[in-house]
């Protein structure tokens, strides 16, 4: 997994390299979702509960990271403030290319 260098965290999470390295060593966390960009290269972002990782077969060597939520809701409202930061800076709506572009800068 790669991760953005401007990652979104939720408000609950203090401790986010101990999260990451947990999702590296595919260790057990309850109620962590991550936030991803789709392989498929077209949709927006996607929503995983870490649990979905921990299977042998799931391809998570390919994800890039955007965000760490606490729950699926806070994971929502995640979405969505990616979102309207996406529109207040652009005043559009394409989340990826965004993400993108602000990676590659610095």
């Amino acid at each position: 997994m790669r991760y953005y260098k401007h990652l979104y965290l939720a408000k609950g999470i203090r401790k986010k390299d101990q999260v990451i390295r947990k999702l590296e060593e595919n260790k057990l966390q309850m109620n962590i979702h991550i936030i991803t960009l789709p392989m498929n290269g077209e949709d927006q972002l996607e929503i995983y509960h870490s649990m979905v990782l921990l299977q042998p077969e799931f391809p998570h060597d390919d994800f890039f990271v955007v965000g760490i939520a606490k729950g699926y809701e806070d994971a929502v409202e995640m979405v969505g403030e990616i979102a309207q930061e996406v529109y207040n800076k652009t005043k559009g709506a394409d989340i990826r290319s965004f993400i993108l572009e602000r990676e590659q800068e610095e």
